[in-house]
């Protein structure tokens, strides 16, 4: 019998932290605090930071940051959205935070990834052109000069 107590408050724990988790996934954008979070999975702050870490390996500070990184990236790849607009349409409230926690994730300035992306994009491009036959350029493309 206590087995099944221990796994029911166990479920209950890990669903409450699901929320907050899910909460992040979709409001990373916007501020979030710790007391929203906690709120939401229906813990004190610090109970929720040691639950939201034994659970999910990162503390929930770690895994915003981790979200509004990756979407940042995205944005970076698919937009033509200044660094600034990025830093601000993800959540981040200061361009030097987020440029320094980009630094720090990803291992480069989103600038210079930004333009690693477009050059290996460019780069890719050239090669997959190299693969299409020059007749079937002319052909069907009416574009001889795209071999130049």
């Amino acid at each position: 019998m206590a087995s099944k107590l221990q796994i029911s408050v166990d479920e209950d724990i890990y669903r409450r932290l699901w929320r907050a988790r899910l909460l992040i996934d979709s409001s990373f954008d916007s501020p979030l605090n710790l007391d929203a979070l906690s709120s939401e999975a229906c813990f004190s702050r610090y109970h929720f930071i040691r639950l939201f870490k034994r659970v999910f390996n990162v503390t929930p500070h770690q895994y915003l940051v981790k979200k509004r990184i990756e979407r940042a990236k995205e944005l970076l790849a698919s937009s033509r959205l200044s660094v600034t607009d990025v830093c601000f349409e993800v959540g981040f409230q200061s361009l030097g935070s987020f440029s320094t926690l980009f630094h720090r994730r990803v291992g480069i300035s989103p600038i210079i990834y930004r333009t690693n992306l477009a050059e290996l994009s460019r780069k890719s491009t050239e090669r997959a052109r190299d693969w299409i036959p020059f007749c079937f350029e002319v052909m069907y493309c009416a574009r001889s000069s795209i071999r130049q």
